[in-house]
């Protein structure tokens, strides 16, 4: 069976708050533990009034000292908007006090709109971003065991070895990840274009490395499952809502779910969101079994990255615990093997 992980990213629900976001992360870690996932990651952005996960290097220690086998990691942490040294010690630190269970997975975009990227950056923004490849490297150097005569160390972080995983929905990244030698995950839960190309250029040009000796790609699902197709497609409303608020340059704390998301947007609006969300499964626990299984079989991930914003915490829990045992069935050997 593939591994199956969770991307969260700590929705700020209308009515709720931040604290009450996070503190319903942790709950959902817990429970991704018990349920078998084999990451539970969090992701960066910034100026979002319904994502309480911001300031993610802080957010991983509370939920990784929160659970005690689950991987907690980035997904990602968007490395333009910070210097490699101050990743190198967040994460080493991290990585010191919870040995073995720390993810670093790294994005080039700034995870926010352009005004908040000025506001973060260390330098102009396309420099920041054409600087990836090189600030990647010296952050991996941070982590290798110290060379003699080094003057500069993260301290906590060399020697340490924190594993980096690439993000990205672009060719860019693929081609990156390839070079590099180092695992890629593709953003498909939300800009699935390039999706199968990415892949391909990934699998085809990847260079074995120290970390990684052969490629692994992990691909990015939405999955909203209840016990009836009607409840499923109703949570999956929430998403859908926050993505047109997106487009309408207005994005919010997470809306309550809707009867008929048909009666909120134009045609031209519904199109673009359902391109963009083209990668969801969406169902009872039979429907999600069968879209995960040919999701599987189509492209053939190492791993899969569920995630869903869901308005209630409760049908959240539940969603990904209808996931997790469609996955069981699902990804088994017997299933995927042509």
């Amino acid at each position: 069976m593939i591994p199956y992980s969770l991307l969260d990213l700590s929705p700020i629900v209308e009515g709720g708050d931040a604290g009450q976001a996070m503190r319903n992360s942790l709950a959902l870690a817990q429970h991704a533990e018990r349920l078998g996932y084999q990451r539970f990651w969090l992701a960066e952005h910034h100026n979002m009034p319904g994502i309480a996960s911001a300031a993610t290097a802080v957010l991983i220690g509370y939920v990784a000292n929160g659970t005690s086998t689950i991987r907690v990691g980035s997904g990602g942490i968007m490395l333009p908007n910070h210097s490699p040294l101050v990743v190198a010690e967040q994460f080493g630190t991290l990585a010191s006090l919870f040995p073995g269970r720390i993810d670093l997975g790294l994005g080039r975009a700034p995870g926010t709109d352009q005004s908040t990227a000025r506001a973060l950056r260390r330098s102009a923004t396309q420099d920041a971003a054409d600087a990836f490849p090189q600030d990647v490297e010296e952050l991996q150097a941070y982590f290798d065991d110290p060379r003699p005569g080094q003057r500069l160390r993260a301290v906590p972080g060399a020697g340490l070895k924190v594993p980096l995983w690439l993000l990205g929905s672009s060719l860019f990244s693929a081609q990156l990840s390839a070079a590099m030698g180092l695992p890629f995950a593709f953003a498909s839960h939300f800009a699935p274009g390039f999706m199968r190309q990415a892949v391909d250029l990934y699998r085809t040009t990847f260079q074995p490395s120290a970390q990684l000796s052969k490629p692994h790609v992990m691909l990015g699902l939405n999955v909203f499952a209840a016990d009836s197709d009607a409840q499923a497609r109703r949570l999956f409303s929430s998403l859908q809502q926050q993505f047109l608020a997106l487009v309408r340059g207005s994005p919010g704390p997470i809306r309550p779910p809707v009867d008929n998301i048909e009666l909120m947007w134009t045609q031209t609006e519904a199109t673009h969101i359902r391109r963009s969300l083209a990668c969801s499964v969406v169902g009872d626990p039979e429907g999600v079994r069968n879209g995960l299984r040919a999701f599987i079989e189509d492209l053939r991930p190492d791993e899969l990255m569920l995630t869903a914003q869901i308005h209630d915490h409760e049908a959240r829990l539940r969603s990904f615990e209808i996931a997790a045992q469609a996955m069981r069935v699902a990804a088994s050997p017997a299933k995927v093997m042509i």
